[in-house]
């Protein structure tokens, strides 16, 4: 593991944590403290967040073989997006806090964070 990437593992492994004590608090504890519309709203943070995540591991698996300066830019994009499309999801539902544009902003860094990917894989080196 290189030592620049040990904060975006420790990232990534507190973002798994947070996303199964959030899936856990909304599968036994919120329903009788919210709306279903609240509970799947958590959810749906939940699950790309999770997504999310697997990916970022994945991308720094791939960094242990070959590093390409895209690759940060990569994990930038979906860590910004998890927490302004999941975070603005979960204020939404457990807090009652309406942030307005914060969560299609947080989308579309998720989705920049593909694409970016995309154009990392297309510059690689070939075998």
């Amino acid at each position: 593991m290189q030592r620049l990437d040990k904060p975006w593992w420790c990232l990534a492994a507190l973002s798994g944590a947070l996303m199964v004590m959030l899936g856990a608090y909304a599968a036994h504890g919120l329903a009788a403290r919210t709306s279903a519309a609240m509970v799947s709203v958590v959810e749906t943070g939940v699950r790309y967040q999770a997504w999310h995540t697997l990916a970022m591991l994945a991308v720094l698996a791939w960094r242990s073989h070959w590093q390409h300066p895209g690759q940060h830019i990569v994990l930038m994009l979906w860590a910004s997006g998890i927490a302004a499309f999941s975070g603005s999801l979960y204020l939404m539902a457990l807090a009652g806090l309406n942030v307005g544009i914060v969560t299609p902003m947080g989308g579309l860094l998720l989705i920049a964070g593909w694409l970016a990917l995309a154009i990392v894989a297309l510059m690689g080196r070939s075998a």
